[in-house]
């Protein structure tokens, strides 16, 4: 057998039992509000995914053998694939999802905390947009780096799932083992998340709402209640208690790390976070006085209120809104639609290109310049100092041309539905890079205009932002499946 077919088997048990029990508080919230028939749909997908899911993890033995590389990637597909299709269920059943393929969609926008809809008029009850907001909170730190966090008890190290999952994590050896890093993770993943709602409960919305926009904002998704978005509370402080969260989710989550262990002399000298932040204070700045000197807002307060806060919903990717910025100058447009690729730091729930291959692309640049007048220098590419590898800067080259080839494919594929121009391609930009909105008819972060074809695209493409493109461009490579590579680590 050329992968640990019952390792991996068992592995996607315990994620399948995860997202099952994940169903229980949609499930009590549905009985608190007295709607049986979603009650009914949460039961009985939480049965479907409870029990096929123990008995794999129960009745299968991993094997002896460490996991090679290329089964970390197959596991993190064959989960994600499971998880997606185990929570179109609950939107499917309850009969509040017309089709299977919408309620797919919903599961993959959830998981890939995209936020975007195709449900019209956004009608989901209390309990599917709870479960909408739980699979948000699951899928923003990463259901496998949970996983990762008892996979010792599994008899199997998470490190190759955990290099697959978020390449990031392998880069990273603050933390003596794995499972040790992704508890740290998860602990300052849940103390942001209880924070926030602490915070929101003393603004305008409810408990409730403060639940649902409290795991939409520490996971930058950006789960929308109401059409009208954040602005709906027409609440400043809820604005910027948002906005804080989703910045801080949006930073390296190692920088946290560091402070906790009194590191701070990697966190004063971290350029990526220096230039996110740069990004969305210059942005700001650039988009306010565009807002004012076009007259779209009638003060300056109040042109730079929706400026902050929009920059800083696109550029963490988490997709939030507080008015119509479809009407605003093409110029304040053009930024947003550049912060579509840039996304939040590396490490962090936020989708996107990500600052830190900016900044590799953008030296890789500048020494091609300084090579052209120095032909015969030897340059490498650094940051803080130091030397980036040929590989790493060849790893960010090819990251960076695959993500543009496939969104100009993905622009020709949605194009096909024959919407304005904009319309599609903000939507190819804000799926791939899980912001979930866009311009033109999608400005509301509702797809519902896509046919159904293109709506199964749609998800698939939010899962290939979302797991940053190689983890399932694998799959097509050849030597991935080649017997005679099986062992190669």
């Amino acid at each position: 057998m050329y992968f640990h077919a019952r390792t991996i088997a068992r592995i996607t048990g315990l994620i399948m039992t995860i997202t099952g029990l994940a169903m229980i508080p949609p499930f009590l919230c549905a009985l608190y509000y007295n709607d049986p028939k979603t009650a009914i749909a949460m039961a009985v997908s939480c049965i479907v995914s409870v029990i096929p899911g123990a008995l794999m993890y129960f009745l299968l033995r991993s094997s002896k053998k460490g996991l090679q590389v290329r089964d970390g990637y197959l596991t993190v597909i064959i989960s994600w694939a499971a998880c997606s299709l185990l929570g179109a269920l609950p939107y499917w059943l309850s009969g509040q999802v017309p089709s299977l393929i919408d309620a797919f969609f919903e599961s993959c926008s959830g998981y890939t905390t995209t936020g975007a809809t195709v449900i019209i008029e956004r009608s989901l009850t209390h309990s599917l947009l709870l479960w909408k907001a739980v699979t948000h909170w699951l899928g923003g730190m990463g259901i496998l780096i949970f996983i990762i966090a008892v996979l010792p008890a599994l008899g199997v190290g998470g490190h190759k799932i955990a290099s697959a999952e978020a390449p990031w994590a392998s880069l990273n050896k603050i933390a003596p083992r794995t499972s040790d890093l992704a508890k740290l993770l998860y602990f300052i993943y849940i103390s942001f998340t209880l924070l926030e709602f602490i915070l929101l409960s003393f603004s305008k919305m409810s408990l409730f709402e403060a639940i649902i926009n409290s795991l939409g904002s520490v996971s930058t998704a950006g789960l929308l209640l109401h059409p009208d978005g954040v602005a709906f509370y027409d609440s400043f402080y809820a604005e910027t208690v948002i906005s804080v969260f989703t910045i801080l989710s949006s930073v390296n989550y190692m920088m946290y790390i560091y402070i906790i262990k009194r590191n701070f002399s990697d966190l004063k000298d971290n350029v990526e976070i220096k230039v996110f932040l740069g990004i969305i204070a210059f942005t700001t700045l650039m988009i306010t006085a565009s807002l004012r000197i076009s007259g779209t807002y009638d003060s300056l307060f109040t042109s730079f209120r929706h400026a902050f806060f929009q920059v800083t919903s696109i550029s963490t990717t988490s997709g939030y809104t507080i008015g119509d910025f479809d009407v605003w100058p093409a110029f304040s447009k053009a930024l947003l639609f550049t912060l579509f690729f840039i996304g939040g730091c590396a490490a962090a729930t936020s989708g996107s290109i990500k600052v830190i291959r900016i900044i590799i692309m953008f030296k890789l640049i500048m020494r091609g310049f300084y090579k052209r007048l120095h032909p015969l220098a030897v340059r490498a590419v650094k940051i803080r100092g130091k030397n980036i590898s040929a590989p790493m800067v060849s790893a960010v080259t090819s990251f960076i041309i695959l993500y543009f080839a496939l969104y100009l494919f993905s622009v020709l594929v949605l194009s096909v539905q024959g919407l304005d121009m904009e319309t599609t391609l903000s939507s190819a930009a804000g799926l791939m890079s899980n912001t979930g909105v866009g311009f033109g008819e999608v400005s509301e972060g509702n797809f519902s205009c896509y046919s159904a074809p293109l709506k199964l695209y749609m998800s698939l493409l939010m899962v290939v932002g979302r797991l940053e493109l190689f983890t399932v461009f694998l799959l097509f490579v050849p030597s991935f499946w080649n017997p005679n590579r099986s062992n190669t680590r």
